[in-house]
């Protein structure tokens, strides 16, 4: 009887053992507003955007379910979080390397950008004190309706982006913009101590791809082709000429680099000097 009692008792609490552990499981499921990033090069620097993706779901987004003049943490759950690698300028402020939070203050004619120091803040205990920007944009009206919350990074060029938010019918943009040429030209000033036929050329090519000294662009071209001759760096050389107003010079330079194409078998570099010899013969 006693026996008994004792099996009764042991077979009772690993019953509630299971019951226990069996009502505390977790669960693995989607996200309502799953978790989203962006990254980007822009110039030398890179970007990160850290955020969480809310859906329209058959809402009125901007003015109802996200009021017009309040404190957005830009997205759902934590505030969205913006990584510099480097300094930048966001909406032409300043900003040093580092991770902040961006805020957004909605507006039917204009939003506030706010860049904030903490990382880590949500709207409940956001800090106006601990912000490092503030700017204004105009939003975009969107024809096609976006469900997601998104955020894209557009327009890219050599020193600079747009940082575009986009939700339900409304589209705001503000720029980034690095100090990618204070940056290359220190490259180059360094570089040119010790100089390779590669650096003089790469520094020439940049000089022409900014509308720089092209006199400067030119010796650099000439002393990288005294070192080394590729079809390239020839074709390269032509269209400097070419821009400097020499076609005479840059017609003899693009045929030395189509002879040399056709030795290394580059039809690519044969028919883009031909037709660079072309346009630049009705000059």
């Amino acid at each position: 009887m006693k026996k008994d009692c004792i099996t009764r008792n042991i077979l009772l609490i690993a019953i509630t053992s299971f019951c226990c552990e069996f009502a505390f499981a977790q669960l693995d499921t989607p996200r309502p507003s799953p978790l989203g990033s962006v990254n980007q090069k822009v110039g030398l620097n890179e970007l990160t955007i850290e955020y969480s993706r809310p859906g329209v779901k058959d809402r009125v987004i901007f003015g109802e379910l996200v009021p017009y003049g309040e404190l957005w943490r830009t997205g759902a759950n934590a505030a969205t979080k913006i990584t510099l690698a480097e300094d930048a300028k966001l909406g032409g402020k300043e900003i040093p390397a580092g991770v902040y939070s961006l805020f957004t203050i909605p507006g039917k004619s204009k939003w506030t950008i706010i860049i904030n120091k903490d990382p880590n803040a949500s709207k409940r205990d956001y800090d106006e004190s601990k912000d490092q920007a503030r700017f204004t944009v105009k939003p975009e009206k969107v024809t096609e309706k976006v469900e997601t919350f998104t955020i894209n990074i557009e327009h890219i060029r050599l020193d600079s982006a747009y940082i575009q938010l986009v939700w339900e019918h409304t589209k705001v943009s503000f720029k980034i913009e690095t100090p990618v040429d204070e940056q290359i030209m220190a490259q180059i000033e360094s570089a040119m101590k010790g100089v390779s036929p590669e650096t003089y050329y790469q520094a020439a090519v940049y000089y022409y791809d900014t509308d720089k000294d092209l006199d400067q662009a030119l010796i650099w071209m000439n002393n990288a082709l005294e070192g080394k001759q590729t079809f390239w760096m020839l074709h390269s050389k032509a269209k400097l000429q070419a821009k400097m107003g020499d076609y005479k010079g840059a017609i003899i330079t693009a045929g030395k680099s189509k002879e040399s194409a056709i030795l290394a078998g580059s039809s690519h570099y044969i028919a883009l000097n031909e037709k660079a010899i072309a346009e630049w013969q009705r000059k």
